[in-house]
């Protein structure tokens, strides 16, 4: 009888051998905390379709942010959900907004955390459209001056990092020259740079109530059967002055993952999405899966992919399971 020449299996075979030849690294550093953050006060709301993710007002984010701190979590994405809405999102430029009055809180609480912020104004508007609305079109260039005055708003509260995730074109090019003629030059920009029209993102515009009122979002955000599209748009938004470049999805699309890190110098986020967090909480409420293994599992996946960073719902959980592992 032969004997195989090659045994794969000899770096397999105890835990510590395994740990010292693994090629992906996954750790707290490397996940970003989504925190939905409301007006008002003493308001914790859950979200029925995100099982243990909730609306926070912002006199009730020092426990969450101290939870997320100590199991290692150092970065979060703030979204805000406004009293008022109204057709143009006037709330998304009100310096006592959510966001605003949330980054003000965390830096009072605890100024090691990295703030980034959501500019866009689907969750300000009655249409629930990331743009400003003529009829049924969504307008690129005069939603513009309003992405760059939150943008601004955002890093006058003390944001470190803002997101646009509108997917008007030139957006980038617009907070960049904002920011910078405001002497805000070290503020970094996070661009949604691959943000495709996805059904993944259901949960969300639940959590944000920012459902749209008409049509659907396909006009800007991106054509889940393209490739060649997302190339071109991560490379406009990093010449536009991006400093990161995010893709969302996150699951479905490790392939643009993949091409968009293998195409750029700078850091890429990837976004593990409301609905890939809520399907993987289901499956594992219904003991179909072991929910711990498969997010440890999908979020190594992510990272072998390409993507420096991820945003997930799952951060303070991940970082916990990641603290117990030998």
């Amino acid at each position: 009888m032969s004997h195989p020449i090659e045994r794969p299996r000899r770096l397999r075979k105890s835990p510590s051998i395994r740990n010292l030849v693994r090629e992906v690294d996954l750790a707290p550093e490397h996940l970003i905390l989504p925190l939905f953050v409301t007006w008002g006060k003493n308001r914790k709301e859950p979200i029925s379709s995100m099982p243990n993710v909730f609306r926070y007002s912002t006199d009730l984010l020092p426990d969450i942010l101290d939870e997320a701190w100590n199991a290692g979590v150092r970065t979060v994405l703030l979204f805000g959900i406004p009293e008022i809405k109204d057709d143009s999102g006037s709330e998304a430029l009100n310096p006592d907004g959510p966001v605003p009055l949330a980054i003000g809180a965390i830096r009072t609480h605890n100024p090691g955390f990295v703030i980034m912020t959501d500019v866009c104004i689907d969750e300000y508007t009655t249409h629930g459209h990331c743009g400003l609305v003529c009829g049924d079109t969504i307008q690129n260039d005069p939603t513009l001056d309003i992405l760059a005055n939150m943008a601004l708003l955002h890093a006058q509260a003390g944001a470190d990092i803002v997101a646009p995730s509108d997917m008007m074109d030139g957006r980038v090019l617009a907070i960049r020259h904002m920011l910078d003629q405001n002497a805000f030059t070290d503020t970094l920009i996070l661009s949604y740079a691959v943000k495709y029209a996805s059904a993944l993102y259901g949960p969300f515009r639940d959590a944000m109530m920012s459902g749209p009122q008409f049509g659907d979002r396909s006009s800007y955000q991106m054509d889940f059967r393209g490739i060649k599209d997302a190339m071109r748009e991560a490379r406009l938004d990093a010449e536009e002055g991006a400093d990161i470049l995010m893709v969302k999805p996150a699951q479905a699309y490790l392939d643009i993952i993949v091409r968009v890190s293998g195409m750029t110098d700078l850091p890429v986020a990837a976004y593990q999405v409301s609905g890939e967090y809520s399907m993987i909480v289901a499956a594992g409420q219904n003991g179909w899966i072991d929910q711990d293994r498969v997010v440890i599992e999908t979020l190594t996946a992510i990272r072998r992919a390409g993507a420096q960073m991820i945003v997930t719902y799952f951060a303070v959980e991940a970082a916990k399971i990641l603290s117990r592992r030998p």
